[in-house]
């Protein structure tokens, strides 16, 4: 169950048998589409690097991931269709020609894109992916990069901001689609939407 306001989250206790440790997003991703292309349920994930392990407050620290100290927290996961494929992501997904020019669209299922505080109020357990539809001018995207290591971004007139479960944006041409840091294709209509409890993650 998605966490509400209030409620506890996850549970004390290490990396279960059949777990898997990873060390970066694009890594906790493979494993995922592993899993769901195979119909078979999504081990947990081990975080010891990464957007949304950071997200999660992990340090990296591999000699806790398997101690009772670790904590297990129920995680959702992205997912998109490309081209008639549908692909997951664990922490983000960008779509975009270059970051300073054109429309940008980011669906942030973690807080951060490495050094930027991309989405300062998102939460990997509630259901839903936080968006932004970037179309501000030179300027301004050079102003809210500056502000972006510490979420002072937003709000902005020319950042769109949306709380979704699911969502089907026409880019209107196609651009580059990068899934966890990973170029997964290029497209102009995607359908995105969240899976939620998805995972088990370990930090």
């Amino acid at each position: 169950m998605t966490i509400e306001k209030g409620q506890l989250w996850g549970e004390p206790g290490g990396l279960p048998a059949g777990g898997v440790i990873v060390h970066s997003d694009a890594e906790a991703r493979a494993v995922v589409e592993a899993a769901r292309r195979a119909g078979e349920p999504v081990p947990a994930l081990g975080l010891l690097g990464g957007d949304l392990c950071r997200t999660l407050g992990g340090t990296g620290d591999a000699s806790r991931i398997r101690t009772p100290e670790a904590m297990r927290l129920p995680v959702d996961l992205g997912a998109v269709l490309l081209d008639g494929r549908l692909h997951w992501f664990v922490a983000h997904l960008v779509a975009r020609r270059t970051w300073l020019h054109g429309r940008v669209l980011a669906a942030m299922n973690a807080e951060f894109i490495g050094r930027w505080d991309v989405a300062p109020r998102s939460h990997p357990n509630d259901g839903r992916l936080d968006v932004f539809d970037v179309t501000m001018g030179l300027g301004d995207r050079l102003k809210a990069r500056s502000r972006l290591p510490l979420g002072t971004h937003v709000p902005h007139p020319g950042i769109v901001e949306q709380r979704v479960a699911h969502l089907q944006v026409d880019l209107g041409h196609a651009v580059d689609i990068r899934l966890d840091g990973q170029l997964a294709g290029r497209a102009r209509v995607l359908s995105i939407r969240t899976e939620p409890d998805a995972v088990i993650c370990v930090v």
